[in-house]
């Protein structure tokens, strides 16, 4: 998709303006309805449209237009219109015109600040992403037309300098959506490493650990999950180092079971085909070291995935075995489909051991649990640090990836203490989401940390918001994006 932006009036393909609530024109409504001698407003007239977020009316063949058609989208209060709302017209906008058969959507952002263009062009990026790589018998009225987004703007050079990093978060999002997507014969443990490997070209260091040398480390917990399957886990560390050569660097941990069938406690038939995307928090991980690395980002930030297939099979671990993590401690294992856990406590020991990080962060699609308590709308949050959950809290709200921090305590933890081992894997029925991160708080000691669940955001079967897809939302890249932004760059 090739962006544009220009500060001259040239309108061509769809041109769309933004309205404000109350039917309050922008500059860029003006002038469409100036040289179309006033037939936006005799349509403005005719049509039920406010200027509500996510409106959009339609007018066509005007006096003086060249253009295919011209397109009022809703942005709602103008004095409240934020980074997110300018986001969601240039999606909307985007997300309407996809298929239309016309090449070019032209977006009027006449009058308003540099940051307005550039995040309606990241918007209308962001809607435009899909996962058609397999598709062979698509229709042309089915396949996108769009190839260019033009942005008129007063200040076209500002626009495009505040755009470059969103071009590249963009790309990482993007990135951690084609991961999710991809099935699991494609991209299995031993593939995604080398995809991985990748962002060499970027500049990220990536060093990926086989199972020989997990084994020699210890990291058993990890090991004990991909022992039913053909491929081989793999555990891959990308390595940015963009801030001052002493800074300790965040550690950011991706749970990446590119399969996960449940082992031999089998997950129900139905809807198991889902579980290609059990890896939504490496591709997390994955999408924003892409993202860190193309914006050249001033902070030091090491991404671990631990990548494994869960399947079942002779040498699969049963229920009732007992494994040894990196660190020492023993694990009851008393349910293979809890296996996420195991997962990342031995990469979240690579990363404490390895890098002593100012904080740690891992993400996971790890319980269904935290879509009975918090659906599809926010991630769950578990922290062991105030001042670590509140600045996620505030990247949530600044990046659009929301979150909702959730407790921990010393009630909770005794739900996984086991008779046999120093814990188990599961805590019982209730409290689910809790019970996974306080067996993953066992691990971090003091070290500030997070754990962050994923698995309700990381993929929807439908999305209100038109900056998503079906399916793969890229869930966590631009929340971490923003995080280290703000937290580790001294960025706004």
């Amino acid at each position: 998709m090739k962006i544009e932006f220009i500060s001259k009036e040239i309108y061509q393909g769809i041109v769309a303006a933004p309205m404000f609530s109350g039917q309050r024109h922008s500059k860029g409504a003006d002038a469409l309805d100036k040289i179309s001698a006033g037939a936006l407003t005799r349509a403005l007239k005719a049509f039920r449209f406010d200027g509500k977020p996510g409106q959009s009316i339609d007018i066509k063949a005007l006096l003086g237009f060249d253009g295919a058609a011209v397109m009022l989208v809703g942005v709602g209060d103008r004095d409240a219109a934020d980074d997110l709302a300018w986001e969601e017209f240039g999606a909307c906008a985007l997300k309407k015109v996809q298929t239309s058969g016309v090449d070019t959507l032209t977006l009027h952002m006449g009058g308003l600040d540099a940051g307005a263009g550039a995040r309606a062009a990241f918007g209308a990026l962001l809607a435009a992403y899909r996962f058609d790589k397999y598709r062979t018998t698509l229709g042309a009225n089915k396949t996108p037309s769009i190839t260019m987004i033009r942005i008129i703007c007063d200040d076209a050079a500002a626009a495009k300098k505040v755009f470059s990093p969103l071009h590249e978060l963009a790309h990482g999002v993007c990135l951690a959506r084609d991961l999710v997507s991809e099935p699991a014969n494609v991209l299995h443990p031993e593939a995604f490493a080398r995809r991985a490997q990748e962002l060499e070209t970027l500049g990220v260091d990536v060093h990926i650990l086989d199972e020989k040398d997990m084994r020699k480390l210890g990291m058993n917990a990890l090991l004990s999950v991909g022992q039913g399957s053909n491929y081989g886990s793999r555990l891959a560390v990308m390595s940015w180092q963009g801030g001052k050569k002493d800074a300790d660097p965040v550690v950011l941990v991706g749970k990446g079971v590119c399969f996960d069938t449940g082992g031999i406690s089998l997950k129900p038939g139905a809807g198991m085909w889902d579980m290609k995307g059990d890896m939504g928090g490496a591709a997390a991980v994955t999408g924003t070291m892409r993202a860190l690395a193309g914006r050249k980002a001033r902070a030091n930030v090491i991404g671990i995935i631990g990548l494994v297939e869960n399947m079942p099979d002779a040498a699969a671990t049963r229920p009732g075995d007992i494994v040894t993590s990196a660190d020492g401690q023993t694990i009851e294992v008393q349910n293979t489909d809890a296996e996420g856990r195991l997962v990342l406590v031995d990469a979240l020991w690579y990363g404490l051991h390895t890098y002593k990080p100012c904080r740690i962060i891992n993400l996971a699609t790890l319980t269904g649990a935290i879509i009975i308590a918090l659906g599809h709308e926010n991630a769950g949050v578990f922290s062991n640090d105030d001042a670590l959950a509140k600045a996620l809290d505030q990247a949530g709200k600044a990046s659009g990836e929301t979150v909702w921090r959730l407790p921990l305590g010393s009630g909770y933890d005794k739900l996984i203490d086991s008779k046999y081992a120093d814990m188990k894997n599961i805590g019982g029925r209730g409290a689910g989401s809790i019970t996974a991160a306080q067996f993953l708080r066992r691990f971090v000691g003091e070290t500030p940390w997070a754990h962050i669940d994923i698995a309700g955001t990381a993929w929807k079967d439908s999305s209100d918001d038109p900056r998503e897809p079906t399916w793969a939302t890229g869930y966590g890249v631009r929340l971490l994006d923003r995080f280290i932004s703000q937290e580790h760059e001294g960025q706004a």
